[in-house]
């Protein structure tokens, strides 16, 4: 059961990483076009309106660029890591920051602000420190078994495989 799990969780990763590498690619190839990803641990889902071809060769990139050892390439400033990290601080801060005090009042919402807003500084930072446990680019095991167009409501992109 613990072995299992530990698959799991590196898989997901693993997975993570190629996923944030391969956007990283993307961006750069498609500059301003939208696009994110979800991982899991059988693959990732990317969403992006470009051609699978296109498609293919980032992730192949991906992949052989974080086996080469650009491990930086599993770091991305825009991954939801990041939103959590800040979403969840701030909302602590401000929940602990604002006890025991009159609520509606402006000293409240003071002392909640000043709380906050170095919270808001230091999570980007934070979050991408974060991803270090959220991703791995060891993925020397992983190998592309599918990658498939889908769309969903309009919606364009590929859902990617690994055995």
């Amino acid at each position: 059961m613990i072995s299992t799990l530990h698959t799991l969780i590196r898989r997901t990763r693993q997975h993570h990483a190629i996923e944030h590498a391969t956007l990283t690619i993307l961006a750069e190839r498609f500059p301003g076009r939208r696009m994110v990803g979800y991982s899991d641990p059988i693959g990732f889902t990317l969403l992006a309106d470009i051609p699978e071809e296109a498609a293919r060769r980032a992730l192949a990139d991906a992949m052989l660029r974080l086996q080469a050892g650009e491990e930086h390439l599993a770091i991305h400033p825009n991954c939801g890591t990041n939103l959590l990290t800040t979403g969840v601080l701030v909302t602590l801060t401000a929940m602990l920051g604002g006890a025991g005090q009159r609520k509606g009042s402006l000293n409240h919402f003071t002392r909640v602000l000043m709380l906050v807003l170095p919270v808001l500084a230091i999570s980007p930072t934070l979050g991408l420190h974060l991803q270090r446990c959220t991703t791995l680019a060891e993925i020397g095991d992983r190998w592309l078994k599918e990658l498939r167009p889908l769309e969903a409501g309009g919606v364009r992109g590929y859902r990617i495989i690994f055995a």
